[in-house]
Parts: structure tokens; sequence; C-alpha cells
């Protein structure tokens, strides 16, 4: 994964589709306008950042990455496993017209020129090109979507809406919390076995870096995870890019939950045929 900088604004980006010719991105805090706990690309619309600074910073974001800004898509997260198709009718959802849907954190599309857009914290960011079929989807995996598999879920929307051949769908699996940050409960490690089963847990659980002596404290792996959910959807590995860029150890580049609380700004990930 790749650090990029153009107009002053910082973005992180994959090799695969950017050699594949699709725009996408992944933000950083660096470049906008806000200030304060939410300096200074501040993405998240539903922070107590100003708003016109919000919309400011969209606006920046779009016109480093060559978007639209009034045709942008949004998702409405509630941690869930759910995926939709969005169409022309769908253009400017969440920026310039209210969301007609909820409980939506996977987005796919066939239309040209109008930007998904998920929100992101320490939450993993799934990015999906279909070159063949030109079909782009966005899928926002906390612990609860990642459980959900909602990689795998959006590989089969894909599948589904469009007839993709999951052989040809290019995914990358962008900045978020590290194995060596991300330390759940016991609860939260029991749904993953069960999810994934007892084959794949010495993939994505090991024992607590922070509290070691403690058997009811796992670090997840959600990077792994997701990666595990994609093959499963017929992905190929060589068509996955997983990021080296965790939101908690760069507090100078990402807003991150754990670090920052509930009191501060987001990133947001952005595809677009």
């Amino acid at each position: 994964m790749n650090k990029e900088e153009k107009n002053g604004v910082t973005y992180m980006t994959f090799d695969s589709l950017k050699n594949a010719g699709v725009k996408h991105a992944f933000s950083t805090r660096l470049g906008g306008v806000s200030k304060g706990v939410f300096e200074s690309l501040n993405l998240r619309t539903n922070s107590e950042d100003n708003v016109d600074n919000i919309h400011e910073n969209y606006k920046i974001m779009c016109k480093a990455l060559d978007m639209n800004y009034d045709s942008m898509c949004f998702s409405m997260q509630t941690h869930t496993a759910n995926v939709i198709v969005v169409d022309e009718k769908d253009a400017g959802n969440g920026i310039t017209k209210p969301l007609p849907y909820k409980d939506v954190d996977g987005i796919v599309t066939n239309v040209k020129d109008m930007p998904l857009v998920t929100a992101h914290a320490d939450c993993v960011p799934l990015f999906f090109y279909d070159p063949v079929k030109r079909v782009v989807g966005l899928s926002h995996s906390g612990w609860k979507g990642t459980v959900g598999k909602i990689g795998k879920v959006t590989v089969e929307k894909m599948t589904e809406a469009f007839d993709s051949n999951p052989e040809d769908i290019l995914c990358g699996i962008g900045p978020s919390i590290c194995k060596n940050c991300y330390e759940v409960s016991a609860d939260v490690a029991e749904a993953c076995i069960e999810a994934f089963g007892e084959e794949q847990k010495s993939k994505i659980l090991s024992k607590s870096l922070f509290n070691p002596t403690d058997n009811n404290k796992y670090m997840l792996d959600l990077w792994a995870a997701c990666k595990i959910a994609l093959i499963e959807a017929g992905v190929l590995e060589a068509h996955i890019e997983v990021t080296d860029y965790c939101t908690r150890c760069h507090p100078d580049l990402f807003f991150s939950h754990r670090v920052m609380g509930a009191n501060r700004g987001g990133q947001a990930a952005f595809i677009s045929l």
C-alpha cells in the first residue's frame, strides 16, 4: 500500500487497484480544514465538528481524487454484514440528500462516476473491483462485520447482481487496527471461532499482549480474518492486497477510536469507476 499526496492531501492507495486503473483511496487525517481534535481532514459526518468543515474536507478529497462530490453515495453503517446494490438514483445519498436506507455496511455498483464512500476509524475498509464486469464495492468490517464475513457477502452480492466471477475480483484490505493493538474479550473470540472454525483460530487469535495472564483477553487479527473470508468467497489470494498501516499505531496519520475515544474525527474509503 502506498502513501500519496496531491494538492496537500495525503491518502493511501493499493498497487493492484491503481494498476487496474480504478479510482480509489483511503484518507488520512492530513490536508483538511478542521481544527482541534478534528484536525484536519475529518470525514466523520456524525462528529461534533463544524458541518461546513466536514463538507469542505470531502470536496478537498474529491478534488484530489478527481471524483464527483455531488454524486458520492454513502453507506449507513451499524456493524452489520448487510450489502446492497446502489444505482443512479442513489447518487448523492448521504451528502446532498438523506440516506434512504439503514443498516448497510457494504455497497456495490456498476455506475460510472458515482463514488462509493464508507466511514472508518479502527474498523477495516474492504475494497473490491471487478475489471471484467466493471463493478466496484466497499465494505466496513469491524469485529461484528468480520464475524459476519461481510467481505464474502460483498463478493456474493457482486456475483449475484452482476455475474462477477470471484476469481476476477481484486480486493484491498485497508488501514485499520492491527493484530498487535486490537485486544478483545472472550465473547468476541468465541464468536470468531464459531464463524471461522477451530482450525483457523491460530491464524486470527493470539494471547493478549496487554494482559498476558488474562485468559479472557485475546488479540484479534482482523486483516487475517477478512482475508480468510475473501478466499472462502473464491477470491484468489494473489488478488488480495493487505495494508501494513495500523490506525492505532499511527495517530499522527489516522484518527483512531482506541487512541482518541468518541470525540474525534474519522477517515473514509473511496472507490469509483
